[in-house]
């Protein structure tokens, strides 16, 4: 039987932790019945045979825990950049792993793929959404069951998908919009200036844009930072500028019932603050946890 709010985190997904046997106990060890994982490291091309990574163990355990693997995300790299309308040799770079990773994702059977939609460098934004819409069409041939998330953007430097309307208008343009949604990062959206304090306005802004149906997996994370600092610093469930209540109402939208809810928040020295948020978030109380670690 399906259990609710489908919340869980990044997990790690590697060589020490047994690959994906160690994403799924890592998950149940925090409460949670759904995780995020990247396929390899963030920030290089470095990747690993996917016929390592226990596919068929993995899918026992989920199994055996019933989580359900529709619920769980990949997210790409980051050194993808289909946005750059300035360097050819990057952007075909990015075409060309944005397509391993769709092709992992398929092999692996995970069918959110979460992509940081790029930056339109030293050209101007309207050409960066131009090719990452080339780009994502590009890449469709690839995808079979597995949909592109585009995240929200906090703004930072020259990063394309800052607001609703830009992603918007991308998922309008490509060649096939069945196969291609977006990520809602909680944080991003913050620091990029909307108040999700009014969540009902902000929705029905995520509704006229892109259309709700187009939400395929939230990352939940209070922010460092006040409305529209463009800055993307990540904060602890409840220690942050957006707060516990702001974020726990997101959490338990009808409207997003079935959407994963994947957190994000920074650790505490090299203590994972997880299993602890996630059980706050269950329980709809904050608990301000980090004073046992402070104290400890």
């Amino acid at each position: 039987m399906k259990s609710y709010p489908i919340l869980g985190s990044h997990v790690s997904m590697n060589a020490k932790n047994n690959y994906l046997v160690g994403s799924v106990q890592e998950a149940i060890n925090d409460g949670a019945n759904t995780f995020m994982i990247y396929t390899g490291a963030p920030q290089n091309a470095n990747r690993k045979p996917v016929s390592e990574f226990k596919i068929a163990e993995m899918n026992q355990m989920l199994e055996n825990s019933n989580i359900d693997k529709a619920h769980l995300v990949v997210h790409a790299p980051y050194i993808i950049n289909i946005s750059n309308p300035v360097n050819q040799d990057t952007w075909l770079f990015g075409v060309d792993f944005l397509k391993k990773e769709i092709q992992r994702c398929e092999a692996i059977g995970i069918n959110i793929l979460v992509l940081h939609p790029g930056a339109y460098t030293k050209g101007t934004v309207e050409e960066g959404l131009e090719k990452l819409i080339e780009g994502l069409n590009l890449v469709a041939d690839s995808q079979t069951n597995v949909k592109i998330a585009i995240e929200t953007m906090s703004g930072k430097g020259t990063e394309v998908g800052i607001t609703l309307e830009q992603i918007g208008y991308v998922i309008s343009k490509v060649n096939e919009p069945s196969k291609v949604g977006v990520c809602i990062d909680t944080c991003h959206m913050n620091d990029a200036g909307y108040d999700l304090s009014n969540w009902a306005s902000v929705k029905n802004n995520i509704d006229q844009a892109i259309g709700i149906e187009k939400v395929l997996v939230f990352h939940l994370n209070d922010s460092k930072n006040i409305i529209g600092a463009n800055k993307d610093r990540h904060e602890n469930i409840g220690y942050g500028t957006i707060g516990f209540d702001i974020l726990s109402e997101i959490l338990y939208d009808d409207t997003f019932k079935e959407i994963p809810k994947i957190l994000e928040t920074p650790y505490i020295g090299d203590q994972s603050p997880y299993k602890s948020e996630i059980a706050d978030l269950k329980n709809k109380k904050f608990t301000d946890w980090r004073i046992n670690i402070s104290n400890s």
